[in-house]
């Protein structure tokens, strides 16, 4: 199994592939991480299409062929497993030659080819709960990657549209989610989310990624999904949203004392 439940789960990168020079830097710190704290479990996580992007104009990235170029030479270099988003079904296979994860992003949770795309090609499947979806309705996509002989299944909370132009994270949803038996992550970054706050623009607050990771893990969360960027000001997408690459280790220092006082709960709720 890739989840190793004696460790702290955590999906970390940057929103958009951008450049090989940025990948690296953020590559690096996380190797730095792994380096001071063995307990961490951390995939390397970079998008190379940005598919739903508010506005025609914004950027998406570098495309599939380059960005997996990218994510591969990460992965040869500081041998981070690694995840990405797909959204196509014809998507899955070349994404899995490279990547050990295979995401599936909020709005197409529901999508049956893509789920099924996803799980038949052996990789992980981390899938997000859709912003407009209950907890018990996720019952439906495990029971599609399960039929689908999905090698693992993730689920990863990023909040519930609240009203304009935000969410909320319901701290109750991580108990519930658990009781599917698959690791419950929560999407700290994209949680703070105001889509399309900004004159066609995602905004957000960054100051309250820390809160809602922290609260997420003492309330049964088996690891936590933060994107990061050397220059969050400098980033193509959601930078408004990411965590200052030299900010992380202060983040994840955090998580690590509630994620180890928090094991208790996350065995009572049946550990994987």
């Amino acid at each position: 199994m890739l989840f190793n439940p004696n460790k702290l789960l955590l999906i970390a990168g940057p929103c958009a592939l951008e450049s090989q020079t940025m990948c690296m830097e953020v590559a690096q710190g996380l190797a730095a991480l792994r380096e001071s704290h063995p307990e961490l479990n951390i995939i390397f996580k970079g998008s190379f299409d940005k598919a739903n992007r508010t506005s025609l104009d914004s950027p998406r990235g570098p495309g599939l062929e380059e960005g997996l170029r990218l994510l591969q030479a990460v992965k040869a270099a500081y041998g981070f497993p690694i995840i990405t988003d797909i959204h196509l079904p014809e998507q899955a296979v070349p994404a899995a030659e490279v990547c050990d994860v295979l995401q599936i992003p909020a709005f197409l949770c529901r999508q049956t080819d893509i789920l099924v795309a996803a799980a038949q090609t052996g990789k992980v499947v981390n899938v997000k709960k859709g912003q407009f979806l209950s907890p018990d309705e996720m019952e439906y996509v495990v029971g599609k990657l399960a039929g689908s002989q999905a090698a693992e299944i993730w689920l990863t909370d990023r909040g519930t549209t609240f009203g304009y132009q935000n969410l909320v994270v319901d701290m109750r949803n991580y108990p519930l989610l658990s009781k599917y038996r698959h690791p419950v992550i929560i999407d700290a970054t994209h949680a703070v989310q105001m889509p399309g706050a900004d004159r066609g623009q995602t905004s957000g607050k960054r100051e309250f990624v820390p809160t809602l990771a922290r609260a997420a893990l003492a309330a049964g969360a088996h690891g936590v999904f933060v994107e990061t960027h050397p220059n969050p000001a400098d980033a193509i997408s959601d930078g408004p949203n990411q965590i200052p690459l030299a900010e992380l280790p202060l983040l994840i220092k955090g998580c690590l004392k509630v994620w180890k006082v928090s094991g208790d709960l996350r065995f009572s709720q049946g550990e994987m």
